[in-house]
């Protein structure tokens, strides 16, 4: 009779802890997708020249849940590139953290390579601050020369998607019209975890970046008069070598 009532007893308390834990997440859920509504990235460009700085803010709405993630995916186009050795000099310098998805040229022209993604975590530790500032080293690739005489080309770079994660609220497929997507969970790119992406938190469209290009007009020009310099100092210096027997 006991045995009976002790384990009414644990089942009951055992429901009762599960309500209130859906409760809990779908509060939570509630408020979370209220949140998101408030969020915006903005992004600008620093320095000038072939290296400059794409600096990335983030604004977060009031009262930012504990236990919330933050996510910036980077998708770059062929015309620039990230140097991995510059990353980890700075890794000691910078509260953020990058992961790249391929290994990267530093060396090939825009026309002979594609874009890659980046993803870049913000904040590793808690709690997440309401405003996230994130300054990434780009450098602009050489581009294939101009056959129409134009001095410059432009390079488009987006704003970064917006990606956030919570454990506490399981129903994320009820966070309309935002989109659920799967990401590494962390830098280290160990796992992956399902992170809300959110939809229209883009204050400004992409920012155009502009590098000088070649003409191609110049191309045989330039080529012959290099070929045309190159034989002169041959013939020169072999005169000369001839002359003060240099040669042995």
């Amino acid at each position: 009779m006991y045995f009976i009532l002790l384990s009414v007893l644990t089942c009951l308390a055992t429901c009762h802890c599960l309500i209130e834990k859906d409760e809990k997440n779908e509060n939570h859920c509630g408020l979370l997708k209220q949140w998101l509504e408030s969020t915006s990235v903005s992004v600008e460009i620093g320095k000038k020249g072939f290296h400059r700085e794409v600096i990335t803010t983030v604004e977060l709405s009031p009262g930012v849940p504990t236990g919330v993630r933050v996510l910036l995916v980077y998708r770059w186009p062929s015309g620039v590139y990230i140097d991995p050795y510059q990353l980890a000099s700075l890794r000691d310098q910078s509260d953020w953290q990058i992961l790249l998805d391929s290994a990267i040229d530093l060396e090939a022209p825009a026309h002979k390579t594609s874009g890659f993604v980046t993803f870049v975590y913000p904040t590793p530790d808690e709690p997440t601050p309401r405003l996230l500032k994130v300054a990434i080293p780009i450098h602009g690739r050489y581009h294939e020369p101009s056959s129409v005489g134009k001095k410059y080309t432009s390079v488009d770079i987006q704003p970064p998607e917006l990606l956030l994660r919570t454990e506490k609220c399981m129903q994320l497929d009820n966070l309309e019209p935002h989109t659920v997507m799967d990401a590494p969970c962390t830098v280290h790119n160990s796992s992956m975890c399902a992170w809300v992406k959110i939809q229209h938190q883009q204050e400004y469209g992409p920012v155009s970046l502009q590098f000088p290009v070649g003409d191609g007009s110049l191309v045989i020009p330039v080529c012959g008069g290099t070929l045309l310099v190159t034989m002169i100092c041959c013939v020169a210096l072999s005169k000369y070598m001839w002359k003060h027997q240099i040669i042995k």
